[in-house]
């Protein structure tokens, strides 16, 4: 089967400097501030693969004497300057020439200034170009005890240029070329071989280097495909030390052994890799989910992820005669998550008993002669005491009733509860109150509503997916119970649906198990869910067909996400408007 590349992220494409038109410009002016002062001279000299493609050169009338000492710096008079086209005149050339290029000048920050301010004053706009600082890049790749100043003229004596700076604007900008074209050479031994690489190089004030251990290892990139897909480090033993992903695999392998990589952790790791395995895949969304089937597998100490892989929490009834709430990480029957932490599921349970009459203490209630000592919340009217024998299990089952269909999707009378209380505690005015009632039916609401999105599509035995790859084709996804079963691609010019049905044929076969989602991983399932209902995805195929519960929490989550935003911007103990019932 044909496939093709997904279109690449910007940081992840890189641009070969050998592919890159630099713009080394150099200005001279009346001295002082680009808010204050003029310019009097441009130089410009466009360069591409070693090769000078181009020049301009034109002094400008600044509309100003030159001051004196001006003049015996750069030679330029009063004079030389009578006739000279005025920087309205001029600008736009240069506007053009930055354009598609990457400007350069050494000492950059003065010379942008200057042209920033002009585009200014002349209602101009600014062409935004990637900016090279030569001075900054020399003293990034020279050490100190090599050269050291990074003056253009120093730098210039220190390569053996043939142009000689002179303070007029060409003569420095060829020198600029020189100097730019000699730090090229040796960035190659610090790994640096893109655009990106080099901006990354000269954007801190500390620039690093590449460890010798990067240096040692680059090699470790060498056959990595340029294709999207899963990258392994492994070390001694076979050890998988990390797991990432990428839209190419060569290009970010290639990453970590270069000056751009400046994270201490992963540096530590690359000194111990010994090879990188790559795992080519049809697209992200596959090598997303094999790079989290890859942690979960190996648990890489690189990784933050691998930590808890796929830990997630559950608000779920206990077994017993009189069932209590509880947070659990194993799902059972008529469990509500999965949370992402145990604070989240927790604040979730809180809300749920203000909702739901269930008993909040955690003491275990035989069915038979309870024979407890009722607690305080009896006495406030909030429990039935089951403990003390006061309340049968018949009269108590009523509660868990309410949970489970509130979890199923069945009934939300819970949530309705929650907004009456609100409306109450708003027209009494206690808002403070409200705002906390709000706050937790918001949390109920989100909770229940993304449990049974999750939910309904671990449900289904089989969904087709295909998403517009951005170039004319489609990324094609097939789904069994929650997991991932087969991808592949139809590239532009290739129908769809044969590639399809070839993929459904040979998708993995995927039992389903026990639990909400029927055994597959939360992560997955949630990567998948925002897969298909997001990026113009397109369903295929569902059997059954994919559906939500009629009276499940999906209408509560705008007014979820409304609320969320309220208490955000106006903090917890605001007044609120009354809820409203959905």
């Amino acid at each position: 089967m044909t496939t093709c590349s997904p279109q690449l992220a910007f940081d992840e494409l890189g641009t070969p400097l050998r592919d890159v038109t630099f713009c080394v410009l150099d200005l001279e002016t009346t001295g002082g501030s680009h808010r204050t002062d003029a310019i009097t001279e441009v130089g410009a000299v466009l360069v591409r693969g070693g090769q000078r493609i181009g020049e301009l050169s034109t002094l400008v009338d600044p509309g100003a004497r030159i001051p004196a000492d001006i003049t015996r710096l750069t030679g330029i008079t009063n004079g030389m300057l009578a006739g000279a086209p005025p920087l309205g005149a001029v600008l736009p050339s240069v506007l053009d020439l930055l354009q598609g290029s990457v400007l350069v000048a050494h000492n950059a920050p003065f010379d942008t200034g200057f042209l920033r301010a002009a585009c200014e004053r002349h209602e101009r706009p600014w062409p935004t170009p990637p900016i090279l600082c030569t001075a900054r890049l020399a003293r990034a790749v020279l050490p100190r005890s090599e050269c050291p100043s990074v003056r253009l003229g120093a730098l210039a004596e220190h390569f053996g240029c043939t142009t000689t700076p002179d303070h007029r604007a060409l003569t420095d900008a060829r020198a600029t070329v020189e100097v730019l074209h000699h730090l090229l050479e040796r960035i190659g031994n610090l790994g640096v071989q893109s655009l990106e690489e080099l901006v990354a190089l000269v954007k801190d004030r500390a620039p690093h280097r590449p460890t010798t251990a990067q240096r040692q290892r680059r090699h470790l990139a060498n056959g990595v495909p340029s294709a999207p897909g899963v990258y392994l480090f492994r070390g001694g033993g076979d050890e998988v030390l990390y797991v990432g992903t990428s839209g190419d695999l060569h290009r970010r392998v290639r990453s970590y052994f270069t000056a751009g990589e400046r994270r201490r952790r992963v540096r530590d790791m690359v000194a111990q890799a010994e090879r990188v395995d790559t795992v080519v895949c049809a697209h992200a969304l596959e090598a997303s989910v094999r790079e989290l089937r890859l942690i979960a597998a190996h648990r890489p100490r690189y990784n933050r992820r691998s930590r808890n892989p796929g830990r997630s929490w559950w608000v779920a009834p206990t077994a017993e005669a009189f069932p209590r709430l509880s947070v659990v990480s194993t799902p059972r029957e008529g469990a509500l998550g999965p949370f992402t932490s145990r604070s989240a599921a927790t604040e979730v349970l809180d809300a749920a008993l203000e909702a739901v009459p269930l008993r909040r203490c955690t003491i275990r209630i035989p069915a038979r002669r309870p024979s407890a000592t009722p607690c305080a919340l009896h006495e406030l009217g909030r429990c039935a005491a089951p403990c003390a024998g006061l309340q049968p299990p018949d009269d108590y089952a009523p509660a868990v009733d309410s949970w489970l269909d509130l979890v199923a999707g069945r009934d939300d009378a819970p949530l309705r509860t929650l907004a009456a209380a609100v409306d109450t505690r708003s027209a009494d005015g206690r808002y403070e109150s409200a705002a906390r009632v709000r706050d937790r039916l918001a949390a109920l609401a989100s909770g229940v509503d993304r449990a049974g999105t999750l939910a309904g599509l671990a449900s289904l035995e089989e969904v087709v997916g295909a998403r517009p790859d951005g170039s004319g084709g489609w990324e094609l996804a097939v789904l069994r119970y929650g997991r991932l079963a087969a991808a592949g691609n139809a590239p532009r010019g290739v129908r769809p649906m044969p590639v399809v049905e070839a993929l459904r044929a040979g998708a993995q076969t995927v039992l389903p198990g026990p639990g909400p989602l029927r055994g597959a991983p939360p992560e997955e399932v949630r990567l998948l869910y925002r897969w298909l209902t997001g990026g113009g995805t397109r369903l295929v195929y569902s059997t059954p067909s994919w559906a939500e519960p009629a009276h499940g929490a999906g209408p509560w989550r705008a007014w979820a996400e409304r609320a969320r935003e309220a208490s955000h911007r106006t903090g917890d103990h605001a007044p609120d408007e009354p809820a409203r019932t959905v």
